[in-house]
């Protein structure tokens, strides 16, 4: 049996299953009708007039951590990071690890030209580097508590007060130009309290989301766990699953949790990989666990996603490309689920790793969708083709009498161009339904 069918064994036994949910899935929540009133710039109905509308956007949100944003050793590949970066996504999670935000206690680094720490861009460079590419940008993390910095108190007074007034400094400067925050993050590894004292009291969730709430009463609030923790069967019960038990605690406690994290790192060696990885690929777990946050009635975000290629093999790259198709596919289907994020873009810069050095673990130097030399592997390409080309909208089309084109097509912001060059613009989605819009031609 060959290695692709070892990894794949799952999803081979459960094809139609999956094939199924996902064909009725895209269909149903990917896809609305809209009723698009073509006017001019009076307002007066267009009837009668051939337009072209392309999708430039995706409603969905599907991107990476923009952690490498000019931390390269020469311009030609900062800007390569740029291209593939702008070229490859619609959504960036941005480092705001308090430990490398604030290495020095009153010195916050958020301007653009503030000292460097590896792999934290400050927030300035990478709102900049968002904003000129029409990216939305996340926050990563408020109340983290492996990166609290050295400094910060030992009491849980201390601590509280430091929090709170980091909150508010990031909520005066930020909460205007980034919508998602995520609050708290990985609250299941137990030695964390050796930095934050704090961390293991039983207030830790609802504290953060209440005084997060406080200081960004208008922006979307996420909570973020780490992958074993929610796929993993030994942690998977259904709605008795532990950080399913946790959210419902938390907002029955009065906290306002917007959106659900879930990490999908399949940190897993070579050889471990069709014992220890498949599993995480079977189509039944997959909706399974989807189904069941489904139930707390928030949105559910991949946001962090790691699937190893091993190599730069021909053989192991196209099944990374094969792995992320396929599960992608299921997310993408899946009513609850409103973004993809996958962590690193490049091969050879992981956490805790010299750059290139692919001597520690294959898992996390081959985990890219960009080779060392920014060669884009098939993944890469697979990732944009899915949501430029074959997840995608576009139409040639004729308004009625009434100036009106009703089309069924994917949610998400589109072009309108007419024969004789005017043009005009309009959004529709995230939710099922028929949508009426008007638009003007200028």
């Amino acid at each position: 049996m060959s290695k692709r069918n070892e990894v794949l064994r799952f999803v081979n036994a459960k094809r139609s299953y999956m094939e199924d949910r996902i064909k009725d899935g895209i269909e149903t929540n990917r896809k609305g009708v809209a009723h698009v009133t073509l006017t001019d710039a009076e307002g007066k109905a267009l009837s009668g007039t051939k337009v072209k509308l392309v999708q430039k956007n995706h409603a969905f949100r599907y991107g990476a951590n923009l952690f490498m944003l000019d931390e390269f050793d020469s311009a030609e590949k900062n800007q390569l990071y740029r291209k593939y970066f702008a070229e490859g996504c619609n959504i960036a999670t941005l480092p705001f690890y308090w430990s490398d935000l604030e290495p020095e206690q009153g010195k916050p680094r958020f301007a653009a030209d503030s000292p460097n720490v590896y792999r934290r861009p400050a927030p300035d460079l990478c709102l900049d580097f968002c904003e000129a590419n029409g990216i939305e940008p996340k926050a990563h993390c408020l109340n983290y508590a492996v990166f609290t910095p050295e400094w910060a108190p030992k009491d849980i007074t201390g601590i509280k007060l430091a929090l709170e007034k980091r909150f508010a400094e990031l909520a005066e400067r930020y909460k205007h130009r980034i919508d998602l925050w995520e609050v708290t993050n990985e609250t299941f590894w137990g030695g964390t309290g050796f930095r934050c004292p704090f961390y293991h009291q039983p207030d830790f969730v609802e504290w953060s989301f209440k005084t997060a709430e406080k200081y960004f009463p208008a922006n979307r609030l996420a909570i973020n766990e780490a992958h074993s923790r929610i796929w993993q069967e030994e942690y998977f019960f259904y709605d008795r699953s532990p950080y399913y038990m946790q959210i419902e605690r938390a907002m029955l406690k009065g906290a306002r949790i917007d959106s659900i994290g879930m990490q999908y790192h399949m940190f897993y060696r070579a050889e471990q990989e069709a014992e220890l990885a498949a599993p995480f690929y079977d189509p039944e777990r997959v909706y399974d666990v989807m189904d069941t946050y489904e139930k707390l009635g928030k949105p559910l975000h991949i946001t962090e996603l790691t699937i190893p290629a091993y190599s730069n093999g021909k053989d192991d790259e196209e099944l990374q490309a094969e792995i992320i198709r396929t599960i992608y596919s299921m997310w993408f289907s899946h009513a609850a689920m409103e973004g993809i994020l996958y962590w690193n873009l490049i091969d050879g810069y992981a956490y805790n790793a010299e750059p290139g050095d692919m001597t520690a673990g294959e898992n996390y130097y081959h985990g890219g969708l960009l080779r060392f030399d920014f060669t884009p592997k098939p993944a890469y390409h697979m990732i944009r083709d899915l949501f430029t080309k074959e997840w995608h909208t576009e139409l040639d089309a004729e308004s009625d009498a009434e100036g009106q084109v009703v089309f069924k097509g994917f949610y998400g912001d589109y072009d309108v161009v007419t024969e004789d060059g005017r043009k005009g613009s309009f959004s529709f989605g995230k939710n099922p339904g028929r949508f009426y819009i008007n638009t003007s031609l200028k």
